[in-house]
């Protein structure tokens, strides 16, 4: 190994999206309003739960952790993105970039788990509707969003310690936000074994959620072609549809980015992926959860009842 290639990095700089002022000047204004569509939703859709109390049950509290997750993940990397598109200089400090990537990895490594943890809600209220109440108790629920945290967190961990340990030999990232990827491009020595550890995470992240999304979803399938009436069917469908809809997106895009570090996609690529995760699909979950949701839109009307009453 040669040291004398190697250099402490005080800061590193971000290429961003775009090089063009007029461009970038566009992509503030786009994403400053899906930033502020992303808050406004997630605190509705938390606020809602909070107030309305037909809404305290298991699939709701979990919808209550994914939207919290949602909104720290967004802020953790589309405010400096933001300041970075009407900036001439883009940089983040050293350790802000560590931050910002372990608090990116852990929160989005929680989102799949929990997805996992609300596909199994759903097997549990479509298979064992009778036993619903027994088996998704308060303390189990607890017990898996601590446990979905967790897991988010001992991974990023993992994934930062080993990234960072590495001797870099440049700082400009051809990413907008600090990635791992991205980061392990700056290295001056061989990184298989960091793409070897990329690909273990992606699986225990990704694929072990996925497989228990698989499982539950094939029960539930069978569970509902053994209703006879198109009622039932469709009520039994309709409580799964939201949680499939964002399932897909999710794990449908990660899966492209991290599960194949080794295909050859392009930075670029990388960057539209992630993009689209960090971005819009914190956006569009409460859409799909409460424009697909009844429960919640009934909510709302009750909730905005009280509020006019009281005026």
């Amino acid at each position: 190994m040669r040291k004398e290639n190697q250099t402490w990095m005080s800061e590193f700089i971000l290429l961003g999206l775009s090089s063009c002022w007029e461009t970038q000047v566009s992509l503030f204004v786009l994403f400053l309003v899906m930033y502020l569509v992303t808050l406004l939703g997630n605190f509705i859709i938390l606020l809602l739960i909070r107030l309305d109390s037909r809404l305290n049950t298991p699939m709701y509290f979990f919808l209550s952790v994914l939207s919290f997750v949602d909104i720290c993940y967004t802020n953790s990397t589309v405010p400096q993105m933001l300041v970075h598109f009407l900036s001439a200089w883009k940089s983040i400090p050293f350790y802000s970039c560590v931050l910002q990537l372990s608090i990116s990895l852990a929160l989005g490594g929680s989102e799949f788990f929990l997805l996992g943890a609300m596909a199994y809600d759903r097997y549990v209220a479509v298979c064992h509707p009778l036993r619903y109440t027994v088996i998704m108790h308060g303390g189990l629920c607890l017990g898996l969003a601590a446990g979905c945290l967790g897991a988010g967190f001992v991974n990023s961990l993992m994934e930062t310690i080993i990234t960072f340990r590495l001797p870099l030999c440049h700082n400009v990232i051809n990413h907008f936000a600090c990635e791992v990827l991205a980061v392990l491009r700056l290295s001056c020595v061989d990184i298989s074994f960091n793409m070897v550890m990329v690909a273990i995470s992606g699986f225990l992240v990704i694929m072990l959620p996925c497989v228990l999304v698989l499982f539950s979803y094939g029960h539930i399938v069978a569970a509902i072609l053994r209703i006879r009436s198109t009622q039932g069917r469709h009520k039994a469908f309709g409580a799964c549809a939201s949680h499939l809809t964002v399932v897909s997106m999710c794990f449908g895009t990660v899966i492209f980015t991290y599960v194949r570090p080794a295909a050859g996609s392009s930075a670029e690529q990388e960057k539209m992926v992630s993009l689209f995760y960090a971005v819009v699909t914190p956006m569009l979950n409460p859409f799909i959860y409460s424009l697909r949701n009844k429960e919640v839109m009934s909510a709302s009307r009750r909730v905005l009842g009280k509020f006019n009453e009281k005026k």
